[in-house]
C-alpha cells in the first residue's frame, strides 16, 4: 500500500564515531541508505551529543550506535537506555555497538554482550544460522567470512540467531583453550518495551559486500524497529 499523509514514516537515528579503523561513517551511510529504501526517515549524527535529547530519542523507531570505544557519561546513558526501555528499537554491528563504551556496564547490559578478543585478527571462519525458523534469518544459509571473528562475553538471555566455531589454525596453536567454542554472532533481545539486535559482523565496510552479512544486519535492524 503506498504511503499517504496519514501514515507516519518510521524514523531512525544513527550515531557514528570513535575508532576510525572500523569505518563507522561508511558502514553507517551504507545502512542509512538501505533503511531509507525501506521507507525510514534517517537522521545521522557524528557525535554523542544527541543522546542528551531524551525526548528526541524517545520518538525514534530505531536507534543505531556505531561508535567503537569512547565514553558515554551517566546522562547520555540514562537517556539512551530509557528510550529503548520505552519502546525505541536499538541495533548495531561489530565494535560500533559491541565494543562501544568499554567501561559502561549499563550499556553492555542493554546490548547483551561485549567484545573481548578476536584471536588471529583477520581469519577465515563460517557463520552458521542457529534459528532457521526465526524471520530475521529465515531463508539464509550458512556462509563464510574473512574478517575478525569476535569472541564475546554475552548474556544467556539473548535469542541467538547465528553462531561461529573457534577452530582455526591460529586458535589451535595459540589459544587452544577456546578450540571448539561455539560463539554467538548475531542475537536479538528485549529491553523493556524495546527490541535490541546485534551482529558481530562488519569489521570494515567491505565485509557487508557479503550478501548474507548485509541481509542479516538489515533484517535485524528492521526487526528492532518493529
Amino acid at each position: 500500500m503506498p504511503e499517504n499523509n496519514l501514515t507516519p514514516r518510521r524514523s531512525a537515528l544513527m550515531v557514528w564515531g570513535g575508532w576510525d579503523g572500523h569505518e563507522p561513517r561508511l558502514t553507517t551511510e551504507r545502512f542509512a541508505s538501505l533503511l531509507e529504501q525501506q521507507g525510514f526517515a534517517v537522521e545521522i549524527h557524528n557525535d554523542l551529543g544527541v543522546y542528551l535529547d531524551r525526548d528526541r530519542l524517545a520518538e525514534q523507531s530505531l536507534i543505531v550506535n556505531c561508535f567503537t570505544m569512547g565514553q558515554l557519561d551517566k546522562t547520555h546513558t540514562e537517556n539512551l537506555l530509557a528510550a529503548v526501555r520505552g519502546g525505541a528499537g536499538f541495533g548495531g554491528w561489530h565494535g560500533g555497538a559491541g565494543d562501544a563504551f568499554r567501561a559502561n556496564t549499563d550499556y553492555q547490559f542493554m546490548v547483551g554482550g561485549q567484545w573481548v578478543a578476536h584471536p588471529g585478527n583477520i581469519v577465515d571462519y563460517t557463520v552458521r544460522i542457529a534459528a532457521p525458523d526465526d524471520p530475521v534469518v529465515s531463508g539464509l544459509a550458512d556462509f563464510s567470512m574473512r574478517s575478525e571473528q569476535y569472541y564475546m562475553h554475552f548474556d544467556p538471555s539473548n535469542e541467538v540467531l547465528a553462531t561461529t566455531r573457534f577452530d582455526g589454525p591460529y586458535v589451535r596453536e595459540h589459544e587452544p583453550q577456546v578450540t571448539g567454542v561455539i560463539m554467538p554472532v548475531a542475537w536479538k533481545r528485549h529491553w523493556g518495551k524495546g527490541r535490541v539486535f546485534y551482529s558481530s559482523l562488519g569489521h570494515v565496510n567491505a565485509d557487508f559486500e557479503v550478501l548474507e552479512a548485509r541481509e542479516l544486519m538489515l533484517r535485524g535492524l528492521l526487526w528492532a524497529a518493529g
